[in-house]
Parts: C-alpha cells; structure tokens; sequence
C-alpha cells in the first residue's frame, strides 16, 4: 500500500487524467450502444412458471403482460355516445402500437362484465406481447400518451399493470443531490474546511459514475435488473464518502502532528487505507453471496453493487492520494494552519467526549451491554411478524396514474380485481373437461372468492383460463391464504382420477411463489455470507473472538433493522404518514439484499473499530488500554461516517418509489443502530469483559492459516510510536 500510495502522489497528474479519461471514454461508450436493463428472472419449478409456460406454448400472443386503460365520467355514463366514440378511438390507436397483441373493449357483447354496475367506470385490457420486464418503455410509454390524449372535463382515463408501472417509473437523481447536500454539511462541520468537505464527495461521485458507466455497459452481456443501478448508487455514495473520509481524516491528524504533506499522505493509506481495502473487500463478498440463490434477477443486483464498491476502494486509494498532493496543506481549516504555525505539531491523542466515552464503556461494561442488548431485543420484536410479498399499486403514490386506477377499479370492481389469480388448465380428455366443469362451478363457493371467469375455449384447443378474483387486495394476507388453499385443496380434489393438470399462476401467484423461493433460500445464504465474514476477519485479526462477536452483532443489526422495516412498512406506521402507500408485506427480496449489503457495511465499521484496537494490542499488550484507545480515536470519525451514510440512505426515501424507500428505511436504520449502539457501546464492552481472549488464537491454526493483516507491516515504524508512526497517544479521562 505504502508503495502504490507513493506513486499516486508523486504522479498525481497522471492519476487525475486517467480517472477523467476512463469517465469520458466510458461515456461516450456508453452513449453510442445504450443500456440493456431486464427485470427478468424464473423461477425454475414454480406453479407459477409451470402456468406461464403453459400459456405461451398454447396461446403465444397472449402470454404476455396483461395491463388495464380506466376510465371514469363524472356525470352520466361510459356508454353515453360522446364517450364511447371518444374511448373507442384511442383504443384503436393503442391497439397499433407496437409489441401490443390486442385490446379487448367493453364496448362489446363479450365485453359487458367490463363495466361496472353503476355504469361509471370501465376499463380495457391491453396484452402486450412479452411480460413486462421484457418491453421496450417507449412502445409501453406510447400507450399511457395515447391514452392520456382522451382525457377531457368530466372523463377521467389512468392506466395501471406491471408494465405501465415500470414505464411510469420516477428518476431518482434528484434524491441523490439530496444526499450529496446533507454529506456536505455534515463534512464541513466535521472538518471546518470547504475543500476538505468536497473532496469524499468528489470520490464518491467519481468512483460511482465510472462504476455505474460500467454497470449500464454490463447490461449487455448479463442480465441486470432496473433497480440495480439505484441500488448501486445508494451503496456505493455511502461507502465512497465513508471511505474517503476514514483516509482523509487520519491525513489530517498527520499534518497536524508534524509530517510533511506527503509523509502524512502515505501514512493515511498505509494505516486507514488498508482497513479501506480490507472493508470494501468484506462488502464485495457478502454482496457476491448473493449469487447462491442462484437467481439471475439477484445476481445483477449483485454485480452492480460490487462494482460500485470496487470502483470507490480503487478512486480512494489512487485519487484521493493524488488530489491530496494538489490540496496540499488546504486540507486543513484556515484555523488549524493558523494554530499548526503558531503553536507548532501536537499529539493528536483521543480527548473530549470520546475519549470520556471510551473511560465510561471501560469502567461500566456489563450495565452498558445489557442496555444495548436490550435496545436491540425491543426493535427486534416486529421482525418476528415478517411477512414477504409484494406490494401492490395501492401503495403507490397518490398522484400516479397506477394508484389512480387501482382505486377507480376497486371502487367499481372490488379490490380484489386488482390481483386476479389465472387458471391455467391443461385439458386432455373428455374427463378432464368434465373435471374443470365441476371445478368452475365449485370456485364461487370457496371463502374469499369474489368473481369467477372462464375465457371461451375455441375448436381444438386443449389449454382453458379461468380467472379467479379474490374478494381482497393483492397484497392482502386473505388473499395469500386463498391461492394456498385453492393449490393445497381445491385443485388437487378436482384433479383426482383425471390427467387434468391446472396450475395457478398470474402476477399475484408469481410474487407469492418469488417470496417462498427465497424464503426458503434464506438460512443457506446467511450461512454462507456469515462464513465468509467469519473466516476474512479471523485472517485478518488472527482471533476467535473478533470474528464470533462480529457475526453476532451483524445478526442482531440485520433483526433490528428488520423490526424497523416491518413497522414502518408492513404495520404502516411511517409509510401513511409520509406518502409511502398503505400497510403491506415487505417486498420479497429486501431481506437477502439487505442482509448482503448490511453484512458488509457492519464488517467496514468493525474493521475500522477493531483495527486500530488492534494497532494498539499489537505495540502494548494491554486490552484494556488498546479498548479504549481504539474506541476513542474512532467514535468521532465513525459517528461522522454513519451520519453521512444515514442522509444518503434516507435521501432515497423522497424518490417516490416504495421497494427503494424500503431500502433507504432499512439500511439508514441499521448504520444507525450499528454505529451509535453496537460499536459505541455493545462491542467495546463485551472486548472489555473478554479481556486477553479477544486476541487468542490456537498456535497450531496461526501456523496455518494465511498472513493477511490490516495493520500496516514492514514499514519500520519508529521506536515509541505506533504502527503508523505516530506517537503514541493515551486516553484522556
């Protein structure tokens, strides 16, 4: 590290022009092929797939997304002449627009149930021909305008389905000035200097826009989801910032004491920009362990949020070193030149609040982790009512045209015909028709069945749909509990002693089958990411305990945070409140990507902790002391970093999008809990109560395993001083 810091400073110039060069090059690149984002993904085995295959082998124009056009009139109704002759045009022209397989009217014989009682509300289906995540946006865009176009005084028209939700989908770049904006304050109050404010947030954006160039350049070679650019961003702005503040930070104290620029340089990134690397190293393989689900929807998720993470280690031990040179002594406050001057070099030894802290933890150990303990039991406690799904459009926000047409629709329709379940039979003989007649009879008798419907079966077709509407909301638990049975009972009674096979598919049942998938996923992938976090950091700090304690506190981060996430979310409590929709399930793949990403960011913040405690154990021996000077010398700079990486996750809460706002929710509540509780307070005082056996480990495994240690080696450190070459500093009680 010593050396490659070395090199970046004396030929800054150079680094600084390959990183403009690289975002330049990849942007004119990017520019000229475009993106290729897909939101799909199977689900191997699944009814739900099984249904869905059924139909295009049968049906292949008609397997593909099927999306609603609402309208409703104030006055009158939808069958008045005006009306109808206004709708029927523009449903003629959408019917033209491409990857659009048909539209089926109400203004129709066949089309009369689309209508409702009251003769106010109408709507027409559009079956595109692909499922959602495989439409081009402007050919579904061309149909929301088109539709849009027939609005007038009195005649209300919205649009709602998975493909106008995707389409309809708001930028988020705003949100992210946001947090960029709150990062700045808080850097510059940190740092009392302008330009040592900017300059982590210059990394950070810089890392994240070669990052994300690349992430839109992989589209083309492997499937990566919508989201995952998003996702991407909310990571890596955190930890880029982060980063880049542990290693100015430590550069700062370093002028301070009396090194030259560039002494003060190397010796940051070789003590804060190891624990950097190793950090990033942590997030990028528990980020990659999403890759044993086995799920291509996941895994570009994955791979776009590690090489955002890539990407800020990188621009923060290459850039920053050389912009460092530029900003020479700038870097500190006029006021801190002016003292450095005056009063000359002075020990930066860990004083005032945290230093007092730090005696407190020590003195107090078992109180003090029996209250954090307890703290994070209490906001355990909603986790244990978990329920993943997916969310529907009643969640969305009140002012988009989805959530306008799922309330017109509830309204005239009920609400569970926002979620119909699709039967997809396969009929082979003269007994299996007669087995789904007797099944179609019997649906409207089952509890929570509001509607039953069943499309007309045309000369020589094998394959039959029914529609089955449930009395209830998608996202509602009655209607969960109504596709079980219906699977488990109902069906299975209907096709006893007949080769009848019918499957229950449709978006509801998919997102259903998605959640039990992962669900059952769930224990392996935490496993693995727990391993892997286990093992990296038993190298790096050659000790049972470190790791073993680490693995817990994440698992007691990930329930907490879950608990907040289920309060907020699926109890309802702060999403009303702040336009975030109704009370709902959580969406079923929040929990894997939240336990990688909060994996890896509690093991940055562990590292960084127990690093410099381990800086200090190596050169003394003590436990107690290197405790508390480890404590000390970091609370400021990680309270700092966690209040950074809150405003960035919370920024994302504004974007108007709920499974995003989850994540925001979710992760500003974990940093939260894992700075100001977890290594404030809980993992100083159990290293306190362990004593000595914080640093054991058997001779026989040390002699194996690798030699891979964060702290800095082999640059001959001064006699009286620590690992970094500083003098040594003492806690101030």
């Amino acid at each position: 590290m010593w050396a490659l810091a070395r090199w970046c400073y004396r030929h800054r110039v150079v680094v600084v022009l390959a990183w403009v060069v690289a975002l330049v090059a990849l942007g004119g690149i990017t520019h000229a092929v475009g993106t290729a984002y897909s939101d799909q993904f199977t689900l191997p085995g699944t009814e739900s797939t099984k249904a869905l295959n059924l139909l295009r082998s049968a049906f292949p124009t008609q397997a593909g997304d099927v999306d609603q056009i609402v309208w409703h009139v104030d006055n009158g109704t939808v069958g008045d002449p005006a009306i109808q002759s206004r709708i029927s045009a523009m449903l003629d022209e959408v019917a033209r627009t491409p990857q659009v397989s048909s539209v089926a009217s109400p203004y129709t014989t066949a089309g009369a149930a689309q209508i409702s009682r009251d003769g106010r509300t109408a709507y027409a289906t559009v079956t595109f021909s692909k499922q959602a995540n495989e439409l081009a946006i402007g050919n579904v865009q061309q149909v929301v305008d088109r539709a849009e176009a027939a609005r007038e005084p009195g005649l209300q028209v919205e649009l709602g389905g998975q493909a106008i939700k995707t389409a309809q989908r708001p930028p988020l770049s705003s949100t992210e000035a946001i947090g960029l904006l709150a990062a700045a304050v808080i850097l510059f109050l940190a740092f009392g200097s302008l330009l040592a404010a900017v300059l982590p947030l210059l990394i950070a954006v810089v890392a994240l826009g070669v990052g994300l160039l690349v992430v839109e350049l992989a589209s083309h070679a492997m499937s990566i989801a919508t989201v995952a650019p998003t996702l991407a961003a909310l990571i890596g702005l955190g930890v880029g910032i982060d980063y880049a503040l542990f290693i100015v930070t430590r550069h700062r104290n370093g002028l301070r004491e009396g090194y030259s620029l560039e002494e003060s340089a190397l010796r940051a990134l070789n003590t804060s920009g190891r624990a950097v690397s190793f950090a990033g190293a942590t997030v990028c393989i528990a980020l990659l362990g999403l890759l044993v689900l086995g799920l291509s929807f996941l895994n570009g998720m994955a791979v776009g949020a590690v090489v955002a993470v890539v990407f800020t280690v990188c621009a923060s031990i290459t850039l920053l070193p050389a912009l460092l040179g530029f900003l020479g002594m700038r870097v500190l406050s006029r006021r801190e030149r002016r003292q450095l001057a005056a009063e000359g070099p002075r020990d930066m030894h860990a004083t005032g609040v945290w230093a007092r802290w730090a005696a407190s933890v020590q003195r107090h150990p078992k109180p003090l982790a029996a209250a954090a303990v307890l703290v994070m039991v209490v906001l355990s406690i909603p986790a244990l009512s978990l329920r993943l799904g997916a969310s529907d459009a009643g969640n969305d926000p009140s002012s988009t045209t989805t959530r306008k047409a799922y309330d017109l629709l509830a309204e005239g329709f009920g609400p569970g015909f926002n979620g119909p379940l699709q039967l997809v039979a396969d009929v082979k003989t003269p007994s299996d028709q007669a087995a789904l007649d007797r099944l179609v009879a019997w649906l409207p008798t089952e509890p929570g069945v509001a509607a039953v419907t069943r499309r007309p079966l045309r000369p020589g077709q094998t394959v039959e749909i029914v529609q089955v509407v449930p009395a209830t909301s998608p996202q509602s638990e009655q209607t969960n509990a109504l596709l079980q049975n219906l699977r488990t009972n109902v069906i299975p009674a209907a096709e006893a002693g007949t080769t009848l096979q019918v499957y229950v598919g449709g978006t509801t049942a998919i997102f259903d089958d998605f959640a039990q998938v992962l669900n059952d996923k769930l224990p392996l992938f935490i496993a693995v990411i727990i391993a892997l976090g286990v093992l990296l950091l038993l190298i790096a700090f050659r000790s049972f305990a470190v790791p073993l304690t680490a693995a817990v506190m994440n698992l007691l981060a990930a329930a907490a945070s879950f608990g907040v996430v289920v309060a907020f979310f699926q109890w309802g409590w702060g999403s009303e409140p702040l336009g975030l929709g109704s009370a709902g399930p959580v969406e079923a793949f929040l929990p894997v990507i939240m336990l990688a990403i909060l994996f890896g960011l509690s093991m940055d913040y562990q590292v960084f902790l127990v690093s410099r405690m381990h800086e200090e154990w190596v050169h003394t021996g003590d436990n107690r002391y290197a405790v508390s000077m480890g404590q000390a010398a970091t609370g400021r700079v990680i309270t700092a970093a966690a209040a950074i990486m809150i405003c960035v996750f919370l920024s994302f809460v504004f974007g108007g999008q709920r499974v995003i706002a989850e994540f925001g929710i979710g992760l500003a509540a974990a940093v939260l809990i894992d700075a100001f509780v977890l290594r404030t307070v809980l993992v100083p005082a159990v290293m306190h109560l362990l004593g000595r056996a914080n640093w054991w480990l058997p001779q026989w495994l040390g002699r194996r395993l690798p030699h891979l240690s964060v702290d800095p080696s082999g640059d001959e450190p001064v006699a009286g001083t620590d690992a970094a070459g500083a003098p040594k500093a003492t806690v101030a009680t």
